[in-house]
């Protein structure tokens, strides 16, 4: 088993701080001491076979797994045992991989839809400049949109919150490569305005392309990690890690 990682990179203030996570889904115990840092303005991205943790691991984070134990500290205050809203009103927001778009709205519905938690959400002349195609289907109901839209109006949804710190699951599932590429521009360009992301990806080829650093997540531990610069020495591993 490779060496645990160091839970920072070398410079950054941390914005997420989780250490010795555990998780449980009923009598399932899914989390065995996560351990990981987020600094600001970084991506970084959780990577690791289907069933790892890596998503466990966000919606605990978000407050939406019952049993937790462990700490998660966002900008150094300890949310371990805070409700999922009050997280979302502390700046954290949660798009998840199943994208919960409301099929009976259209797309202007689902985008008015979440409360503002926070200044400095984005307008919807913002969203529209990072995802015209929104624009363009503003009034199809949420069942006429592609994967690829639903992706988009899932992202542009929790933008307009003013969370800062954004977890994105597995946002590149199944769509055209076309519609990935505009997904990493947009994530690169959130953070090149300041956001901070923790994005968990199964595509590390995509993951590439926008992440300053990984964790590998399995069986519910972070096993190793490194920052992108190191992406190419680590690549046999990675493949031993992934499967592929």
């Amino acid at each position: 088993m490779a060496t645990k990682p160091a839970a920072t990179s070398s410079s950054g203030t941390p914005v997420l701080s989780v250490q010795n996570l555990e998780a449980w889904y009923g009598e399932s115990h899914i989390l065995h001491g996560i351990d990981l840092n987020v600094n600001a303005g970084e991506v970084v991205t959780l990577l690791g076979r289907n069933g790892a943790g890596k998503t466990t691991t966000l919606k605990s984070v978000m407050g939406i797994i019952g049993k937790r134990t462990g700490s998660v500290r966002f900008n150094g205050e300890e949310i371990i045992r805070a409700s999922s809203d009050r997280i979302a009103r502390m700046g954290v927001a949660f798009c998840p991989e199943e994208r919960g778009i409301f099929a009976s709205l259209d797309v202007r519905e689902n985008l008015l839809l979440p409360p503002v938690v926070r200044s400095g959400g984005l307008s919807l002349d913002q969203i529209f400049e990072l995802f015209p195609n929104l624009k363009e289907r503003l009034n199809s109901q949420g069942t006429k949109l592609s994967g690829g839209e639903q992706q988009m109006l899932a992202i542009a949804r929790i933008l307009r919150t003013g969370a800062r710190f954004l977890m994105l699951d597995e946002p590149t599932e199944g769509l055209a490569p076309v519609i990935i590429q505009q997904i990493g521009h947009t994530i690169a360009r959130l953070k090149k305005e300041g956001f901070t992301i923790l994005l968990v990806e199964q595509n590390f080829r995509f993951a590439a392309t926008v992440a300053d650093r990984y964790y590998i997540v399995e069986h519910g531990k972070i096993i190793d990690g490194f920052m992108n610069s190191e992406l190419q020495a680590n690549m046999g591993k990675l493949h031993t890690y992934l499967g592929v």
